[in-house]
């Protein structure tokens, strides 16, 4: 016989057309049976009991990203996050940080999506097109494995403090994505495409407090990506730099 336990959910909820209505959470007293993750329950209160409930889901296997939030105050994937994995009978579920909200736990990631768009994420290639796909090593492939884990769930970026304060900052999935493709072998983009993060709201502004680390569901580490940018644009510019003294002298 499979044991039930009670759990009381706490939701945040917010109307963006009713903003007079203020913000304020919902409780739910729900039965839950061993191995149902948070977004199964979310789907059952949305179902069975409060039609009027929104949030985003879609593959319900830790790939598309789409459930992200703010868990017990951790920010996670409901899709992968165990309600018996707490050591308590309350669950508050929260939008995520650095967003505005649109409607309960459903945030408005314009920002995160132009930021992405502005790195260019995808293959520049300069060469004409060969016959047959571009050969990679196993070395090669190893050197952005990491950074392909990215599923753009935005958790880094509401992890993010300095989001908090710079809304105009690139934000740690963009700088990621960036040096996916900077290190990628088939990449031909110049140097110079570097430059756009070249600045305090790019790779400088980054505080490197690794919050973005711990909220990884994928073990991407952003941070890594930004001090590896940081290091490609230092070699750029004193290359620029004594390529033009060798051309001078």
């Amino acid at each position: 016989m499979i044991r039930e336990s009670a759990y009381t959910f706490k939701i945040l909820r917010y109307d963006a057309k009713e903003p007079g209505s203020g913000a304020r959470f919902s409780t739910y007293r729900i039965r839950v049976i061993p191995g149902l993750t948070v977004l199964s329950v979310l789907i059952r209160i949305r179902d069975e009991i409060d039609g009027t409930l929104a949030f985003r889901s879609s593959c319900r296997s830790a790939v598309c990203g789409s459930c992200a939030m703010v868990i017990n105050g951790k920010i996670d994937l409901a899709c992968r996050t165990q309600v018996a994995a707490f050591d308590t009978d309350t669950i508050i579920l929260e939008p995520l940080p650095n967003f505005e909200v649109i409607r309960d736990l459903v945030v408005d990631m314009t920002p995160f999506w132009e930021m992405y768009e502005k790195i260019q994420p995808y293959l520049i290639r300069k060469s004409p097109d060969p016959e047959k796909e571009i050969p990679q090593s196993e070395e090669d492939r190893k050197r952005i494995d990491q950074f392909v884990n990215c599923i753009l769930c935005a958790c880094c970026y509401g992890a993010c403090p300095v989001l908090a304060k710079e809304p105009g900052y690139l934000g740690p999935a963009a700088a990621a994505k960036l040096e996916r493709f900077a290190l990628d072998s088939r990449d031909e983009r110049s140097a110079a495409t570097l430059e756009i993060v070249n600045n305090e709201k790019g790779v400088w502004g980054c505080d490197t407090l690794f919050r973005c680390i711990d909220a990884c569901p994928k073990d991407v580490r952003p941070t890594d990506a930004v001090v590896g940018l940081r290091k490609s644009l230092v070699k750029n510019r004193f290359r620029k730099m004594f390529g033009k003294a060798n051309h001078e002298a």
